[in-house]
């Protein structure tokens, strides 16, 4: 947890926590254990029904793991070169932040999700890591103007949240699935489709507080084998409308936008 040093703010009453004391605790009494994986929880109630569950986590593990998202961990480490403290909001299993901590040697983060066995996974994903439950739509248990930058990989956006958190000129980097993303997964597989107007819905949520400074489309090929094919669609919200139960090998493409956002004010 010493990641999160001057980080993490009391979910009670906003106080700072201190992360060096077992348990976490704020300087008016609330305190907040650790547990045995090292990851600590600040939501302070039960997940939601649609948090991540562990057969998700795993599936979303082995997808990462297999180099799927490399082109997208490379292009968020080039938009994210000089951040020093970096949340990634709706994390998961830790691997973005951590190959971004990779690529920057002096930097430290927060991943912060709803999903305990997430947090839990996150929590051994990198030494300069610090794994948080708490839900993304609500307040985060983050203290304000202390981030360089904020990440949002395929999760929710808190814009208000995320602006807070972030200090003066920090950057928000928000990654969205373009409609050409495993479109042949879906198209199989009748998965959930891409509203055709998220694009615009992004833009007008980010419009009140952030200046858009650039976009950049990821393109990677993807030769997907069954097993990778079976946990693409395990690792999504499509597992829990019912996944196939068997599934053959697939040319796709991963194919995202990289967005760029500047605080504004």
């Amino acid at each position: 947890m010493d990641a999160a040093r001057g980080l993490l703010a009391c979910p009670v009453c906003a106080a700072p926590l201190d992360v060096a004391a077992r348990p976490v605790r704020c300087p008016a009494g609330h305190s907040f254990d650790v547990a045995r994986q090292r990851y600590v929880n600040l939501a302070g109630a039960a997940p939601p029904a649609n948090a991540d569950t562990a057969p998700m986590v795993d599936a979303r593990a082995r997808v990462l793991d297999s180099g799927a998202f490399d082109a997208v961990d490379a292009a968020l480490a080039r938009r994210l070169r000089g951040s020093r403290v970096v949340l990634d909001a709706g994390g998961g299993t830790g691997h973005h932040l951590a190959r971004l901590l990779d690529a920057a040697p002096d930097a430290r983060g927060v991943n912060l999700d709803v999903s305990v066995p997430a947090a839990r996974r996150a929590a051994r994903a990198h030494g300069r890591l610090a794994s948080v439950v708490a839900d993304t739509w609500g307040t985060l248990p983050l203290l304000s103007r202390r981030f360089d930058a904020v990440l949002c990989v395929f999760a929710p956006r808190n814009m208000a949240e995320f602006a807070r958190v972030l200090g003066d000129g920090g950057l928000l980097v928000v990654v969205t699935p373009d409609p050409e993303h495993l479109a042949s997964v879906r198209e199989r597989y009748g998965l959930l489709g891409i509203e055709p107007d998220k694009d615009d819905r992004l833009l007008r949520a980010a419009s009140a507080r952030f200046t858009p400074v650039a976009r950049e489309r990821v393109r990677a090929p993807l030769a997907a084998s069954p097993a990778l094919v079976a946990d693409l669609i395990g690792m999504g919200p499509n597992a829990f409308h019912g996944a196939p139960t068997t599934v053959d090998a697939l040319d796709t493409e991963v194919a995202v936008s990289v967005w760029l956002f500047r605080r504004a004010g």
